[in-house]
């Protein structure tokens, strides 16, 4: 007997919940080109913190954890930071909204396969999940470069916002991030090679 799993084709969507929509964007971003953004960033960070600063970061499971951080939005829609941290009541609400479509994108899956999908799209109180918040804060923060690289000032004051978040994670791998890898971005191609 054959069962019908929407899971898959469901977060496949991910590429249609565009981010930034407040705001004017020369180039448009999707949750599922940052998902994988941050999941890169993410076990750079986690590999950083176990290379140079004797961490022991499980680097699959944050990687992992990144990967799926924003399935919940292929239901709710990318809410706008500005609207989801405007009072601890909203951004309350909202984490409870989040619960509620990752709780319906779970019940998608045959159990089996929902319990495991359950240890990375349900992660809130997850130790590793620092990682992922700062490689999500570091991902927003380079789409800001990029947009003002091509003269959209609209970004100027996020951008200003998003590099003092990052410096308040206080963590080693984001430090060392910040010093050796962001100012690449910044960087046209011709000087990058």
């Amino acid at each position: 007997v054959l069962t019908m799993i929407h899971f898959y084709s469901y977060i496949s969507r991910m590429k249609h919940i565009k981010r930034w929509g407040l705001m004017k964007n020369t180039e448009q971003e999707n949750i599922k080109e940052h998902s994988f953004d941050v999941a890169v960033t993410a076990h750079a960070l986690a590999l950083i913190g176990n290379t140079y600063f004797n961490k022991n970061n499980d680097v699959h499971r944050i990687m992992e954890l990144a990967l799926f951080h924003e399935t919940s939005e292929v239901i709710t829609g990318d809410l706008a930071t500005p609207i989801k941290y405007f009072n601890p009541q909203i951004k309350k609400s909202f984490s409870q909204i989040e619960n509620i479509a990752n709780e319906k994108l779970l019940a998608m899956l045959p159990r089996e396969l929902s319990d495991e999908y359950r240890k990375v799209m349900m992660h809130d109180s997850d130790p590793d999940y620092k990682l992922v918040k700062a490689a999500d804060k570091i991902c927003a923060y380079i789409k800001c470069i990029e947009e003002m690289k091509s003269g959209n000032m609209e970004f100027s004051k996020a951008k200003e916002n998003l590099f003092k978040e990052i410096c308040s994670f206080d963590m080693d791998e984001v430090v060392y991030f910040i010093q050796n890898c962001l100012p690449s971005f910044e960087l046209s191609l011709d000087e990058l090679n």
